[in-house]
């Protein structure tokens, strides 16, 4: 080290150095090349997606699942979600709903640490499947929905206003 600047005898000059200059060009090329990039992972993110749609609930066909999906399907259409009835079918299911959620993770009991296991694929399929839901039960709302399902699954306030912002921009069309 400098013997002044041991010293402390003379003001420490700072070293900085000027940041590269860029033409317009340059600029140009780098934000282009950013918006390519954005654009590649929302592409895969959209593929996931898709994947996910054509192959959600397949277990459901499996002979570890259908037969109580057939016999218990009638039921749940003419329940309110969470109610009594609701919970007693699920109990029942129990052993298909077991396999179910181990062979699907957009279900949070997939996962040892439940939703704070899930990626961002999951949390989309998972929003889709309740949001889809609510529309074949008697009294389905989506708001309901994602209100008993925060208190089942704690998840944030924060993730549960996305979901709302969700179905309000959905509802808005």
């Amino acid at each position: 080290m400098d013997e002044q600047k041991l010293h402390g005898d003379e003001h420490e000059e700072t070293a900085t150095t000027a940041p590269p200059v860029q033409t317009e060009t340059d600029v140009h090329n780098q934000l282009v090349q950013h918006n390519q990039e954005v654009q590649k992972k929302m592409c895969w993110l959209a593929g996931e997606l898709a994947v996910r749609g054509v192959e959600h609930d397949r277990s459901k066909f499996t002979d570890a699942e259908f037969n109580t999906f057939v016999q218990f399907a009638p039921l749940l259409k003419t329940t309110t979600y969470g109610d009594d009835v609701y919970r007693k079918a699920l109990k029942d299911m129990k052993p298909a709903l077991d396999h179910h959620y181990k062979a699907n993770r957009h279900h949070p009991e997939h996962f040892e640490e439940g939703i704070r296991g899930m990626n961002l694929i999951d949390l989309i399929e998972m929003f889709c499947d309740w949001y889809a839901s609510t529309e074949r039960q008697k009294d389905g709302d989506i708001r309901k929905s994602i209100e008993a399902n925060q208190k089942r699954f704690h998840f944030t306030n924060e993730l549960k206003e996305i979901f709302l912002n969700t179905v309000e921009w959905d509802e808005k069309g």
